[in-house]
Order: C-alpha cells, then structure tokens, then sequence
C-alpha cells in the first residue's frame, strides 16, 4: 500500500494562493518558508496553510491539484476559508465536471 499523498493550498503574504502537492505537507509548509520550495512562494511569506485533502496514489493528487488551480480565485477563496480540508473544493470540482 502507498503512502498518501495531500493536495494543499497556502496563503501567501500578498494574498495569493499556491497550489501544491506533497506526501509530508508541514515538512513542504517548512521548505517553502526556508525559500526551498517553489519558486513561486520565495519572498511571499508569511505562508498559512489554508486547506489540505488526502489522495491515496500520487497521479489522485496531480488530478486534483490541477482542478484546482483551474478554479477561479474567488472559488479557492470561498472553498479554503470554508473548509480546511479541502472538502468544499472536491464537491465543488465534482459539480463542475458534471
């Protein structure tokens, strides 16, 4: 059996938002705040974790990975501050497709 894998969304400083994917998210939260991580968050801190969900196969999180960074910035915003888990975002990509 594989490790999870998680989907996360961060909080940058600026108030934009960085989509990732990880099997050890508070080690990845450390890497991006080291400057480690992704280009993208260097510079950008403070980093709050906003909303992180549990995939069971690493190809799982790269799907939903990109259906989120294909939301709308309102939708992440709404979908994050509402859930932690990124529950809302899972049910709000299921409506979409259909």
């Amino acid at each position: 059996m594989e490790d999870p894998w998680f989907v996360y969304v961060l909080r940058c400083g600026d108030g934009t938002l960085y989509t990732g994917i990880a099997k050890d998210v508070p080690a990845r939260v450390r890497a991006h705040e080291a400057g480690k991580g992704a280009k993208y968050t260097r510079g950008r801190g403070p980093l709050v974790l906003c909303a992180k969900k549990r995939c069971e196969t690493m190809g799982e999180a790269l799907r939903l990975e990109l259906s989120v960074k294909a939301l709308s910035r309102s939708e992440k915003v709404l979908r994050a501050s509402s859930s932690p888990r990124l529950a809302a975002f899972a049910r709000a990509l299921k409506r979409k497709r259909a």
